[in-house]
């Protein structure tokens, strides 16, 4: 994609150039700093719908729904940290470019990132082409870094509900922000979707938007999320059948995420075998890239836990029980909207069941319209690439 270039304030003579906008100005020492203030805003690109096909073309997603052009923007804004105390977050912003001015919003929730520069808003990967395919076809597509990722401070709180709805609800403003000052709006409809990390975020995020005043939720399309990480995915996790690489990375990330916030061990060495207690935690600081992450890292679970702790993961207790409990809940409600679970039957990361506990979770709480959805016998990533186009024609119909 072509080179950013920045939304700004510029001053020629005394007079704003005609057809620049304005980013927003510095805060003084006596100005509210409400989470969900647009800091700033930078356009990554505009892509004519031509452009839009060729794109989306490379990463072998179906473009017979695209329409118009669109405006990609990277943001700024402020949201609050896990510990309560004032931040700023980054968000992958898409607006569809056409006729129309008045949107639904789609807000899409990516799936497990370790190194910051792997988002959306400052990397060219699926979960862009996921924004471009979704304002392609005329929504203005909201996609957050969540908390310490893209070029937010700090680490990543990694499968933690609450950042992650706070982080997601403070871009759906910002964005709302945007798009007023470039002659746009969104109307207030929310379209939930994620894919892995962001599937199970999907259905959190979901949650939280139904029983806000503020924004109207659509509708929630999770692909491949984590929903049941007790009852199935730690389980998977340890038995073989996850990846054992995946595995490893995804246990390790969480157990030090979550440690950083939720004391569950002392010391590295009461749950990290000897070489990885020394480094184990400096390697999910957000500023080691994935591969390196993965070449430091045994391949199994079993390599990289002691034994006493991979006895806690298959009957968590203490920390480790009180996390689990206050975050492993996404589907244990009664969305008012229809839902939809896509899974592959050969994902070796997320495994399907996820979606079935789901879907016996929603039944359990009487929802009226949720459904897994079959994407085929396909693994972990294949199956975002052949949900997403679903999705969209999902969306589209509703």
């Amino acid at each position: 994609m072509r080179k950013t270039r920045v939304i700004a304030a510029v001053l020629c003579a005394g007079m704003l150039l005609p057809g620049v906008a304005m980013a927003a100005p510095a805060p003084t020492a006596v100005e509210h700093r409400s989470e969900g203030h647009l800091v700033s805003a930078e356009v990554i690109d505009r892509l004519p719908r031509q452009e839009v096909v060729d794109y989306l073309a490379g990463y072998e997603l179906d473009t017979s729904a695209v329409r118009n052009g669109v405006d990609l923007y990277l943001l700024t804004y402020r949201t609050v940290g896990v510990d309560g105390r004032p931040t700023t977050a980054s968000a992958l912003t898409v607006l569809p470019n056409g006729r129309d001015h008045t949107f639904r919003a789609v807000a899409w929730l990516h799936g497990t990132r370790v190194f910051r520069g792997d988002t959306g808003s400052v990397s060219d990967n699926l979960d862009r082409a996921a924004a471009v395919l979704f304002a392609g076809s005329g929504f203005a597509t909201v996609a957050p870094d969540y908390l310490g990722l893209g070029t937010g401070p700090g680490h990543h709180p990694y499968m933690l509900s609450e950042p992650t709805v706070t982080a997601t609800t403070d871009a759906l403003r910002a964005s709302r922000s945007l798009a007023a000052r470039t002659g746009r709006k969104l109307d207030g409809r929310v379209l939930v979707s994620g894919f892995s990390q962001g599937g199970q975020a999907s259905m959190i995020v979901g949650r939280a938007l139904q029983r806000s005043r503020e924004f109207d939720l659509g509708a929630i399309a999770g692909i491949a999320g984590p929903y049941d990480i007790r009852g199935q995915e730690m389980p998977a996790a340890l038995d073989g059948r996850l990846d054992g690489i995946s595995a490893t990375m995804y246990l390790g990330y969480a157990i030090t995420a979550w440690n950083r916030v939720h004391p569950i061990y002392d010391s590295p060495s009461e749950a990290f075998r000897a070489p990885y207690d020394q480094v184990v935690e400096s390697m999910f600081d957000s500023d080691h890239q994935e591969g390196e992450v993965v070449a430091t890292l045994p391949h199994t679970p079993e390599e990289l836990f002691t034994n006493e702790f991979l006895a806690r993961l298959a009957h968590p207790d203490g920390g480790l029980a009180e996390v689990l409990a206050a975050n492993d809940d996404p589907c244990e409600w009664r969305p008012s909207v229809p839902v939809r679970l896509y899974a592959g039957t050969a994902d070796r990361d997320v495994v399907s069941d996820n979606a079935t506990s789901c879907l016996e979770d929603l039944g359990a709480h009487n929802t009226r319209d949720s459904r897994v959805v079959n994407v085929g016998a396909v693994d972990h990533f294949t199956s975002a690439r052949v949900a997403l186009p679903q999705v969209l024609t999902w969306f589209n119909r509703l």
